[in-house]
């Protein structure tokens, strides 16, 4: 497979792109796995992730972690970091925009397996952390445990 093949019919990579207004609005691109006949896994880390109180319009700021198994597809990177950066101006629950994301990757992706875990900071003195995935972890491809410990405070 071609790198032309592979990224023909991107609309994002290699130019300006200016940040979605909306997740909705969003595109999410996806490439060719070139590897399909190899299982492996795959991993975004977004650290200052952010969204919008949908009650207060207050930012809330979390941790993501994405792993997935893909199959056919892969998720072309900079497609994700704007989908992700389209949520500055989104407001919405954290458990609504953790699961939202991990859903919207799963029906664009259909990977072998996808899981999302949301570290939320804390609101009003309370974390909220939030995991979903698409089914049991495969238990004969290596895929490292998130890293994020749960929130401790100062101390």
């Amino acid at each position: 497979m071609s790198k032309e093949d592979i990224y023909s019919g991107l609309t994002q990579l290699g130019q300006m792109t200016e940040t979605p207004k909306s997740p909705e609005e969003a595109v999410l691109e996806k490439v060719p796995n070139p590897q399909a006949d190899t299982r492996f896994a795959v991993r975004f880390t977004a650290p200052e992730f952010t969204s919008l109180c949908p009650m207060t319009g207050q930012p809330d700021f979390a941790h993501l972690v994405i792993d997935y198994l893909p199959g056919k597809w892969l998720v072309e990177s900079k497609s994700l970091k704007l989908y992700l950066t389209s949520f500055r101006n989104h407001g919405a629950f954290h458990e609504d925009c953790t699961v939202s994301i991990g859903r919207r990757l799963a029906d664009l992706l259909e990977p072998e397996w996808l899981r999302i875990g949301g570290y939320w900071y804390p609101r009003g003195g309370i974390p909220i952390d939030v995991f979903w995935q698409t089914g049991p972890e495969p238990k004969d491809v290596w895929i490292p445990e998130q890293g994020v410990p749960t929130y401790r405070g100062r101390g």
